[in-house]
């Protein structure tokens, strides 16, 4: 397996690094311990960084943090390659892909930024269904040209939408939620367009929101914390809870048999994926091309485990599949009233 992938005509590490848990938090932890982690997530050659103006309040997201380190780091600037999710309304989950609002988001940032860090990539957190998706891209696209983004990303997109955005300007990544619990772009076309277009996938949640994490298994929905937005989501739910552990298990024995965690396992079935054919649980063939998962943590010792890469022979991923097709998931990855405007 090649230790590089090249994002925005650069080169990073196989598996990136998100950043949403360090300021979208009720109460982050303290900078000085992000920074940490940061660094550490560097140091371990995880050199593609995804922020957003969205992960925390207006006075304090990724943008701020980003700033101060880069103000600490400035050596380590050129060497990451930074996607910034925005385009929605400032302080709320509502999605605004006007051509006014994008310019006001990605100016935002850049101004936030101070010129420590450029945006190698920006992308709308989620589709405005009041604003065609050809005018969000020519606004970005201007954008492109002006040099205050380095290209254009999609997030939580339909494989409709993608061809519609390729069609305007080309899409540096399309980022969506992968993981051995949420496998849907896999049978809904979006990863088959993406490998049709050559566009990179991020993959973020790639442990399931933390199911794969660790070293508890969550089996009750009142295990996890008073305020966890994971309380309300149908994979969380106690009966689903029952029967999705099921893949979690599977994956500890493999884990254990293999000499690493199960959080290991898991972003290696994922970055394995890429550039490879397999057979999707409907049955369908499909060749696949680049994915890069994006772990968050905030400990650097948990960044140290999620940045180990470990490969998996042909053998382990079709234990890994066959472990899917006997154990489907069961839950929607939203509440239906929730706030994710996904698409599809």
């Amino acid at each position: 397996m090649a230790n590089t992938v090249t994002l925005v005509s650069k080169p990073v590490g196989p598996i990136g690094y998100g950043l949403m848990g360090l300021t979208w938090r009720p109460e982050p932890q303290p900078a000085e311990e992000s920074y940490k982690a940061m660094s550490t997530a560097f140091e371990h050659g995880a050199t593609f960084w995804n922020g957003g103006e969205l992960y925390g309040k207006p006075d304090r997201h990724s943008c701020h943090l980003l700033n101060e380190y880069f103000t600490h780091h400035p050596e380590q600037a050129d060497k990451i390659v930074l996607s910034i999710k925005g385009g929605l309304v400032p302080g709320q989950m509502q999605p605004d892909g006007s051509a006014k609002n994008v310019r006001r988001s990605v100016e935002d940032c850049l101004k936030i930024l101070n010129g420590t860090k450029t945006i190698d990539i920006f992308e709308c957190a989620r589709v405005d269904h009041n604003t065609p998706i050809e005018t969000t891209i020519k606004a970005l696209a201007e954008l492109v040209k002006e040099g205050k983004i380095g290209g254009i990303g999609l997030s939580e997109v339909k494989a409709s939408t993608i061809e519609r955005a390729a069609a305007i300007h080309p899409i540096a990544a399309v980022e969506v939620e992968l993981s051995l619990w949420s496998t849907d772009i896999l049978r809904n076309g979006v990863a088959a367009t993406c490998a049709k277009l050559d566009i990179p996938i991020v993959a973020y949640s790639p442990l399931g929101r933390g199911a794969l994490a660790g070293d508890n298994i969550i089996r009750k929905n009142s295990d996890l914390p008073e305020g966890d937005m994971r309380r309300h989501y149908p994979k969380y739910q106690d009966d689903a809870l029952e029967h999705n552990n099921q893949i979690v298990e599977e994956v500890a024995k493999l884990a254990k048999e293999k000499g690493v965690t199960r959080g290991q396992i898991a972003l290696a079935w994922v970055r394995g994926l890429s550039g490879r054919t397999i057979t999707n649980e409907d049955g369908q063939e499909l060749k696949l091309g680049t994915i890069i998962p994006i772990p968050g943590a905030t400990r650097p010792e948990r960044v140290v485990e999620n940045s180990k890469i470990v490969d998996l022979s042909d053998a382990e991923m079709k234990e890994i599949a066959d472990i899917l097709k006997k154990n489907p998931v069961k839950g929607d990855r939203y509440p239906k009233a929730g706030m994710a405007h996904v698409e599809g």
